[in-house]
Formats: structure tokens, sequence, C-alpha cells
């Protein structure tokens, strides 16, 4: 449309809770979120996208069988969205697809978002922006995070000492201190430990407001026993997911245990709190700011107030985006920064050896 730079948003994460879409405008020197929609992952795609985190057989076959049925999830929720906000495809200039991961080890070179771009351009009729990690981890970055670039160049303060924290299955923070070098990373878990425990338990997907955990006691050995993890003591530039943190960590930690099922929940939940207030505590932060679906995590929420008493705790609804599309706008922004051919990361925060277009791109 006249005097508008449109690009959508596409992003499902760690928790496989849904598909979130949003629609962003880049005209002018202000971004405008215009529509933002959620939409459930089926039954059967978050199984398949599940049982692919771990080594399988046929698993490659498998990978491409479930990015086919992610890009036709994801089409259906672009075509919804649209429909909703009154534009039509030919509006777009790009998709920024973060696509699923299935494998994140920049250790060994190569981190893995399976989707089929190629797929949901057809199916869209929009060119689509992928594979946004694998170029900062072929420059000896860890591919993640990677929006600490997007907060700072929209988020930043001259004056006030800002962090901005994503809680998805994985926490991570981006630190916005005036006159310094925005530095960013994974904390480590956010809700993903606490998701495989209480559907492990109770068959649930996920925590809501964190009451089960608000009814548990936090057990301070086993609080300890999991901080024992050397992840949590490795200095930035770092990023993890669920190559680390999945079921048989959490079963190899509880093994001859026999807690109260809410305690151990309570206790993961202090987890998240405390792996994260721990690297916040020395950055004398004025306002942390919180998004992602762990920002609905009422009992979390208290927790990082009680842990970081000297600031203040808010969600991104402070700085005018909804804590629930945060990430999905980023992704916006990441597919605007490919089509200018603008650097995207920021070597301060994953390592990488310099800035670099982040992304590859499948026209129509």
């Amino acid at each position: 449309m006249n005097g508008q730079r449109l690009f959508l948003g596409l992003m499902t994460g760690t928790s496989l809770d849904g598909i979130d879409v949003a629609l962003v405008d880049f005209a002018g020197s202000s971004p405008r979120l215009i529509a933002a929609q959620g939409t459930p992952l089926s039954d059967d795609l978050r199984s398949q996208l599940l049982a692919l985190q771990l080594p399988q057989p046929n698993e490659l076959h498998l990978a491409q069988l479930a990015a086919n049925v992610h890009s036709d999830a994801c089409a259906d929720a672009i075509h919804a969205l649209l429909a909703q906000a009154g534009y039509a495809a030919s509006d777009i200039e790009a998709i920024g697809n973060h696509g699923q991961t299935i494998r994140h080890r920049p250790e060994c070179g190569y981190t893995l978002q399976i989707g089929n771009h190629a797929r949901l351009a057809e199916k869209t009729g929009i060119s689509v922006v992928g594979d946004f990690r694998s170029r900062d981890v072929a420059a000896g970055g860890q591919g993640a995070p990677l929006v600490p670039a997007f907060h700072q160049a929209l988020f930043a303060s001259p004056t006030e000492r800002r962090a901005l924290l994503n809680i998805g299955g994985i926490a991570n923070v981006s630190l916005l201190i005036p006159q310094e070098n925005t530095c960013g990373f994974d904390t480590g878990p956010g809700n993903v430990l606490m998701d495989l425990w209480i559907n492990q338990q109770q068959g649930l997907r996920y925590d809501k407001d964190g009451n089960w955990a608000a009814s548990g006691q936090v057990l301070p050995d086993l609080l300890t026993r999991f901080l024992q993890d050397g992840y949590f003591a490795q200095a930035a530039p770092k990023s993890t997911g669920r190559d680390l943190f999945h079921q048989d960590w959490l079963n190899g930690h509880l093994a001859h245990r026999s807690d109260s099922p809410a305690d151990v929940q309570a206790t993961l939940c202090a987890l998240s709190a405390r792996s994260i207030a721990d690297t916040l505590r020395a950055q004398k932060i004025d306002t942390l700011y919180v998004c992602g679906g762990g920002a609905h995590n009422k009992t979390l929420m208290h927790m990082l107030a009680i842990e970081l008493p000297a600031s203040h705790i808010t969600t991104t609804e402070a700085l005018g985006v909804a804590p629930d599309w945060m990430e999905t706008y980023a992704f916006a922004w990441l597919a605007k920064c490919c089509i200018d051919r603008s650097p995207a990361n920021l070597p301060t925060v994953t390592g990488a050896r310099g800035l670099r277009v982040l992304g590859a791109i499948w026209p129509v």
C-alpha cells in the first residue's frame, strides 16, 4: 500500500505452543505494529516437532514431512491475519520466517530450523526470508540470540539502564546500557522445563499463570543441584536450547527422589528466576521489560521481583508492544534488514567475527 513498507514476522518458539504472526509497517522513522495473531499448534504437528528434538530412525524424511506441515499451518495463519487486517498478499514485501529449531549446535558449526520456505512462498504469494541464524554461525557466532540487535534499534534509551527479557521455552536477555555495547545471551531455561514437568505429571501443555508452581514449595537442595549445570557458569556469548534442557536432563536430576510434584514445579520456576537474576544483578538495571509467554506466569514474575528488588519489573506493554508479539515483531525487522542488505547481528552478543547480513530469500 502507498506510503507503507509492510513485513510479516512469523514465529514458532521453543515452547511449541503456537504460531505467532505479526504485521509491521516500517515506513518512516517509527515502525508500527499493525496487527498480530496467535494460532495454537495442532496436537499432531506439535508431536511431530517434539519427536524431532531427539535423534530417531528416518529422521531426515520425518523432518521434511514436518517442515511441510509446519509451512502449511504457517500459510493458513498468515492468510487469516491478512484477512483480519484487510491487506492482500501483494501489499507485503516479505515474510520473516524463523522456522522451528530442531538442533542448535553452534559448537559444531551449525544450527537447524526446519520450515519449507519455498512451499510457504508458493502458498502465500509472498517472498520469504528464512534461515537467519546460519550466517552468524558460519562467522563463528552462536547464531543466537538475534533479538538484541532489534531491541537496540528500537528500544534503547539514552538515560535508562534497560534489560529486555524474553521468556519463551528458553530465556534470553538484552542488556541496553547507555554508552555501552549492547550485550545479550540465553540465560537458560525459561518455560521449557516447567512445561515438560506439568505435561508429564498432569498432561497439560503449560502451568497457567504459574498456579501449580505457586501451590508448591521451592526445594533449596534441588535448586542448588539444578544450578550446578555448567551452562549457568559459562561466560557469554552463549546460547542453548532443548539440546541441553530436555526431559532426560530433568529426569536425571530427579532420579531417586520422591519430592512432591508441585514442589518440583515451584523449584523449576525458581530455577528460571534465579538463573535470569544471576545474570542481571551486577548490571544495576533500572527497568526490566519482560516479554514472551513467561510474562504471563505470575509466580515467575513474582520470583523475579524478589530476586531483583532494585529493578522495576514490568512487561514490554510499557514500550508499546504486547509481550506475546515482541519476538514475532523482531523477525519482521530481521526480514526487512535482509531485504535492505543491512547487517542484523551484534558480534558483541553472538561472538561472530563481524557484522553480517542474515537470512536467505525465497522470492515470489
